[in-house]
């Protein structure tokens, strides 16, 4: 049975790749690449980049990620694992407003998000209607001025389509209903520009916090990466700290540290 590095190095002269081109297209060094096709995992970085480069270069090769994964798991002792609990995530927001000072307010202060707490569950206002007990439902005697008041309504409602029908064939019926078109309004558009200070993992998804992904790499310190954005983006990052980020050419307030996603409108 290959090893991981084995399969990583097979895929990538499979397709005619150089060390140097997979680097370029992966943003991650030549060195680490290196090192993952040589079975070496004993980088100087946390274990989650390690995990982050070895998804992206088999993402990259056209491999099965998840089974790569699966197999690099039996290669590490359980103890050296992340647990769950240091995996979760922290959820804030990002303004471009001016911010001279900071109040104490909740949507400035990032709050945890636990992904396995249930949804609130949605209550239904049912409105009955109750009919009183002594409703009289038997019919009451036919008003003769109210027929007479329907049967006038009726011939004048007549009068006015023969009114109508008469003007339209007097005219040959040319006249047309005028159409006003409605033009969609256009979404906004912003450059999302994203500039490492450190090494960091980056992912980008559109409109919900698991909502399609736009953009995921690697960026090292002075590294950056531009895209567009339609509408609000979440983004998150491996270590917030490491990362400016700026949104039509204006650079955005960065307090958090950390892994962090956060929503970007």
């Amino acid at each position: 049975m290959q090893t991981i590095g084995e399969r990583l190095e097979e895929a990538r002269k499979r397709k005619g790749i150089s060390i140097r081109e997979a680097s370029e297209a992966t943003k991650i060094r030549s060195e680490y690449l290196h090192k993952l096709e040589s079975n070496s995992f004993d980088f100087n970085l946390p274990e989650i980049y390690i995990r982050g480069f070895l998804r992206n270069y088999a993402v990259y090769l056209k491999l099965n990620g998840d089974k790569l994964m699966a197999d690099y798991r039996t290669l590490i002792p359980s103890e050296g694992r992340t647990s769950r609990r240091d995996n979760r995530e922290i959820y804030g927001r990002v303004d471009l407003g001016p911010t001279p000072t900071r109040t104490a307010t909740t949507d400035s202060a990032p709050a945890t998000v636990d992904s396995t707490a249930p949804s609130p569950s949605t209550s239904v206002n049912v409105r009955s209607t109750n009919f009183p007990a002594s409703a009289n439902t038997s019919a009451a005697p036919i008003d003769a001025g109210l027929v007479i008041k329907i049967a006038m309504a009726a011939a004048a409602v007549v009068l006015l389509l023969a009114l109508y029908f008469g003007i339209r064939a007097v005219s040959g019926g040319s006249a047309k209903p005028a159409i006003t078109e409605v033009k969609p309004v256009a979404q906004q558009t912003q450059t999302l520009m994203l500039t490492a200070i450190g090494p960091v993992d980056v992912q980008v998804r559109e409109e919900t916090v698991d909502g399609p992904i736009v953009w995921k790499g690697h960026l090292e310190a002075n590294d950056n990466h531009s895209l567009t954005k339609r509408g609000k983006v979440y983004l998150t990052a491996s270590e917030m700290s490491n990362l400016q980020i700026e949104i039509g050419g204006k650079r955005a307030p960065n307090q958090y540290s950390g892994r962090l996603t956060v929503q970007i409108p």
